[in-house]
């Protein structure tokens, strides 16, 4: 990963790790905190900081509000998982109308990803 980010996203990371949405709040406190492989939340990676991120697996989760269907933030989006791509991390996308209807599939969804990855790693 590129060492070189904005320092300023730092204190944005915090200061999203202290207001996160509900969906990411009850991702993490009902699942992802206490998950066997360990996640950190709002971390900074290069120039962007990642809803969820597991250095083991080199897995990135991002939680997409509504906005995230506009034209505009789908092309951010697309550049931001390019982004993360190239440094060999695979980027999940979850809408948060999933955490809220079928958390459950979400949870189970996300563990299969992990293990996928740990056993490529093998």
């Amino acid at each position: 990963m590129d060492r070189k980010y904005n320092k300023y996203n730092i204190q944005i990371a915090r200061t999203l790790r202290k207001n996160m949405t509900k969906e990411e709040r009850h991702l993490w406190y009902d699942f992802l905190r206490n998950y066997p492989v360990k996640f950190t939340r709002q971390k900074v990676l290069g120039r962007y900081i990642v809803d969820f991120y597991c250095a083991q697996a080199n897995l990135v989760i991002e939680l997409d509000g509504s906005q995230h269907y506009e034209e505009s933030e789908k092309q951010k989006d697309a550049e931001r998982t390019k982004y993360l791509e190239s440094y060999n991390l695979s980027v999940i996308r979850i809408p948060n109308n999933y955490i809220n209807n079928n958390f459950r599939g979400v949870c189970e969804f996300i563990d299969k990803k992990v293990k996928q990855s740990l056993c490529q790693r093998c």
